[in-house]
């Protein structure tokens, strides 16, 4: 099933979705869409509804054996007894999209037994798409990318996260560029395999449809995305949650884990 014309069936897909979104996104300016705020005070927008619909028409006509996990569409447990499963964010960084700036994604990851095996990031406003098959590289825009090749965290390494985080991270003696933060956290792990940044970090209770096609584009690209406990995250569980992550090339990854770590016990 998995192939070249899968992949360019999704790409193909989510450029029209982003043409949707496009329809109401001021560049620099506040959004033309309906604005209402979710149960957490997150804000979700009319063009992420509609983007939401329109994927989960046409991305299940093309894979209906999997099932479906949306940030916009209520979950249900069916997903969890299905070992294939289309994970969708309509609107990564919608915070950013509402308020005109440009890095904001449509994340879609297909998921095989709980790890990525296609991914997907389209950055309509940046004219930007990432896109991953398993053990096939990852691209931007057709152009196969690449990890850093940077040896270790240094003052000139670009490294993009919550502020609060990058304290932390200088705290435990590490030196590093901080960058401006990137509103969507796809778009975050892609520059980390684009090579555009040598480093990235989020927040506790990212969900699986801010990560699933991420995490793919970088593995594919030569870097790791983690929590601080190391090892593959897995997707598809009852709680799509997770924790601190990290996001780096393989031979940067530990020490970055490694950091968060001491600083993390320093402050207990």
């Amino acid at each position: 099933m998995l192939g070249d014309a899968l992949a360019t069936s999704f790409t193909d897909i989510m450029h029209h979705a982003g043409e949707l979104a496009l329809g109401y996104f001021n560049q620099g300016a506040k959004t033309s869409a309906e604005v209402t705020t979710k149960p957490g005070g997150s804000p979700v927008t009319e063009a992420d509804f509609l983007v939401d619909r329109y994927l989960k028409e046409k991305l299940e006509a093309l894979v209906p054996q999997a099932a479906w996990l949306s940030e916009e569409t209520a979950d249900t447990d069916a997903r969890l007894s299905n070992g294939l499963v289309l994970i969708v964010d309509p609107i990564d960084g919608t915070r950013g999209f509402v308020n005109g700036d440009a890095t904001w994604a449509i994340a879609v990851g297909l998921i095989a037994d709980g790890r990525p095996i296609l991914g997907v990031i389209h950055a309509p406003a940046l004219k930007e798409t990432y896109v991953a098959m398993k053990d096939q590289g990852a691209f931007l825009n057709g152009r196969r990318i690449a990890v850093s090749k940077r040896p270790s965290l240094d003052a000139e390494a670009r490294v993009s996260g919550p502020s609060g985080l990058a304290s932390m991270l200088k705290s435990a003696g590490v030196e590093f560029n901080l960058q401006p933060k990137i509103p969507s956290l796809a778009m975050r792990i892609a520059r980390v395999a684009s090579g555009d940044l040598d480093a990235a970090f989020a927040s506790e209770h990212a969900h699986d449809w801010d990560i699933a096609a991420a995490d793919l584009i970088l593995h594919e690209a030569g870097g790791v995305l983690s929590g601080l406990a190391d090892g593959p995250l897995i997707y598809n569980r009852s709680d799509t949650r997770h924790g601190l992550l990290t996001a780096a090339p393989e031979q940067i990854h530990a020490e970055l884990n490694g950091a968060f770590r001491r600083a993390k016990a320093a402050a207990h």
